[in-house]
């Protein structure tokens, strides 16, 4: 990772060239690959969905069963020891804790005319979660994405994860048994996508599509929105910390390699008033590297997209990670309450020495389905709302109708619409 200075010449442009991150509205070629899978598998269904999966996955689905089995479901549990397993129940724990304080219950009022106004607040029908499958297992992704709709109330919820040699994971099986998912495919990539937001013979529709994925599920994700609903679309995993003279090299070093390992675009970050503590997590980095299993994939991730600027003060650090707005944001700092107030677009904060990005992505309880690529400036982490929808509820009284009469008809006719006027008036003659 190289160092950059808020007083060099190139800190400006090399910070908005790091704010532009991965532009997936540029990537035209991955674009028109994705639309002709979704397109295939919208007209063919399943064949489609075959044919693509044994390219892609090299899984022949003629051959092994498109959906996980009961079988396959207490396989998973015996294969797996039973420290695994009480983990995974207490992680799941700790989720739904969290997650049952976002439930919404619909709500009404009454006005002085008698009038009811409210909401009703009910589930979706269905959703589908994509599990990543690729370059590793994600049974904690099974949680974070089932256990909040579980709560929401939608009764069926399918899962969609590429197999290895026609085998779903088995960790990634336990944890949708946990969290309560009703249907697992072994299916990934845009194909997936596709299957779940048209509905083939084996897989039918569901009404809203989350969880993350590489750039061709995030680019299907943002093709079939309107079909069905969706979170948002995900760009590669990211990290800033933000650091003053107290900050232990050591453990930021770990943190940002905690992202780098994800994959070769993850995107990590030091911001830091202190150039000391700068160098010292630059040598840091290097030592960490050396010892990890996943060198490769980290090294490319932190020489291609990993930055470190030095800057003025904390304040300056806050505005610089406001810019950002990091999918995941780290304060190790003495008083992180305190530049926690200068922060206002991060998807999750962690404040504090002893608060590293990887308890979110466990065992906290908060969703680690995060906003990214700077959208946590108007997009929120995956939640229960995201699986409710809202009714609005409307009952008016006769003389309710007639004391708003006036102003209903009059703004029909400013925007020139006779009949409206006259579903009103027709109620008052």
């Amino acid at each position: 990772m190289k160092i950059y200075h808020y007083k060099s010449k190139n800190f400006e442009s090399v910070l908005k060239k790091t704010l532009k991150r991965i532009d997936l509205f540029e990537q035209t070629e991955i674009r028109e690959k994705v639309e002709k899978i979704i397109l295939d598998v919208k007209k063919k269904g399943d064949s489609a969905l075959i044919r693509y999966t044994k390219k892609f996955d090299g899984l022949d689905l003629n051959a092994h069963p498109i959906k996980a089995t009961e079988r396959e479901i207490e396989s998973a549990y015996k294969s797996i020891d039973e420290q695994s397993i009480k983990t995974l129940k207490a992680a799941a724990r700790r989720i739904k804790q969290f997650h049952l304080r976002q439930k919404e219950a619909s709500w009404s009022y009454t006005d002085s005319d008698g009038n009811l106004l409210g909401q009703m607040i009910l589930p979706l029908g269905s959703a589908g979660l994509y599990i990543p499958g690729g370059k590793a297992a994600y049974p904690s992704t099974v949680l974070m994405n089932a256990i909040p709709a579980k709560i929401a109330g939608v009764k069926r919820i399918v899962a969609v994860s590429p197999a290895q040699n026609g085998e779903c994971n088995p960790y990634v099986l336990v944890a949708a048994h946990i969290a309560g998912v009703s249907e697992i495919y072994k299916i990934g990539g845009a194909q997936a996508v596709a299957a779940l937001a048209f509905g083939t013979k084996s897989i039918p529709k569901v009404d809203k599509i989350v969880g993350p994925g590489n750039i061709y599920v995030a680019e299907a994700k943002r093709a079939v929105f309107g079909e069905v609903g969706i979170d948002a679309v995900a760009g590669p995993s990211e990290i800033l910390v933000i650091a003053d003279h107290t900050g232990n090299p050591k453990f930021i070093a770990s943190d940002l390699l905690s992202q780098a390992e994800h994959d070769e675009m993850a995107i990590s970050i030091l911001v830091t008033d202190s150039e000391s503590l700068a160098k010292d997590v630059k040598k840091e980095l290097k030592n960490q590297l050396s010892k990890l299993n996943r060198r490769k994939i980290a090294e490319k991730s932190l020489k291609d997209y990993g930055r470190i600027f030095v800057v003025k003060d904390l304040k300056m650090a806050a505005e610089l990670s406001n810019r950002f707005a990091p999918e995941h944001l780290e304060l190790a700092v003495k008083i992180p309450d305190k530049l926690l107030k200068k922060i206002t677009n991060a998807g999750a904060v962690f404040l504090g020495h002893f608060t590293p990005e990887a308890l979110g992505d466990y065992a906290a309880g908060p969703n680690h389905v995060l906003p990214t690529g700077g959208t946590a400036r108007f997009f929120s982490p995956l939640g229960v709302y995201d699986f409710m929808k809202r009714t609005s509820l409307i009952s008016f009284t006769e003389k309710g109708l007639r004391k708003i009469s006036s102003t209903v008809m009059n703004l029909a006719e400013l925007e020139g619409l006779e009949a409206h006027g006259k579903a009103v008036n027709i109620r008052l003659s």
